[in-house]
């Protein structure tokens, strides 16, 4: 993964289908972020690889401005949809920071910081942010719930069938853009951003537990959402695996109605360390 050689093939192709594919973050988190940095409508957010726009609305509340990066032109233009009054959305690469944005109370990274040149990025941000200010990242997976059937109002997608009919088309190593990463995605975000200058972390779990009824059109979605299952990645067989994708969730559901328990959020905020 050091080459970084998926570019902004990631997710080509993936923009019209990831805010309606992804569970939502729930509300729980800006009430918790609000509660813990104390937010009150004032300062600045850097939302970083901001994908549609997921993230941004949901905190845009809490902020005077908001700024969202991503290499995504596609995602960007998503965002711009929403019409979210005090946010703007620029295409950029995280690794092209500062690039002349002014200085953040937060910075966030949700199911983004993995795809990014990690020490480059979190010195670039730990510079963004004027004293006080505080980074926060956030481990999620929005494109599928947790196990378990009990209580829900009808079949879980199966998600276990899916993996092997993406696998049966692109093969069992994991694709990302370009690139294939057979160990999967980075981890060790602790030891980097120490290494960067911040203090840290504090660590949350939020949301969790909702339940959302979904239609086919939705699972389908949230399969294409993905950097390993991204139309592009399918070629001219796209339409032949929706086509297999199809067929195999109404052997689950013939009525094309699914249901998912969201998982909760991990939040691990950080502030820049003190100058010595």
């Amino acid at each position: 993964m050091t080459d970084r050689d998926w570019g902004e093939t990631l997710y080509a192709g993936s923009a019209p289908y990831y805010a309606r594919g992804r569970l939502p973050y729930a509300p729980e988190l800006a009430e918790a972020l609000r509660d813990e940095l104390e937010l009150g409508g004032t300062g600045r957010l850097l939302d970083v690889g901001c994908g549609p726009g997921s993230l941004a609305v949901v905190l845009a509340p809490l902020f005077a401005e908001v700024v969202g990066i991503d290499a995504d032109a596609a995602m960007v233009a998503e965002a711009d949809r929403l019409g979210i009054p005090n946010a703007r959305f620029v295409r950029l690469r995280a690794e092209e920071l500062p690039a002349g944005l002014g200085t953040f109370r937060v910075a966030t990274f949700a199911q983004s910081f993995h795809w990014m040149d990690r020490p480059r990025v979190a010195a670039a941000v730990r510079d963004l942010l004027e004293p006080g200010g505080a980074l926060v990242h956030l481990s999620a997976t929005t494109h599928r719930g947790v196990g378990g059937d009990e209580g829900l109002p009808g079949p879980q997608p199966p998600r276990e069938e899916i993996d092997a009919l993406v696998g049966s088309y692109l093969g069992p190593v994991r694709r990302a853009g370009r690139a294939a990463i057979p160990g999967g995605t980075a981890s060790g975000e602790d030891e980097i951003l120490a290494a960067a200058g911040f203090d840290g972390p504090r660590r949350l779990e939020v949301g969790g537990g909702r339940v959302f009824e979904r239609s086919e059109d939705e699972v389908v979605a949230s399969v294409f959402s993905l950097s390993s299952a991204a139309p592009h990645l399918f070629g001219e067989r796209l339409d032949e695996f929706e086509l297999e994708l199809r067929e195999l969730l109404r052997r689950a559901s013939p009525e094309g109605r699914f249901a998912e328990r969201a998982r909760e959020v991990g939040v691990s905020i950080w502030r820049p360390r003190p100058a010595a």
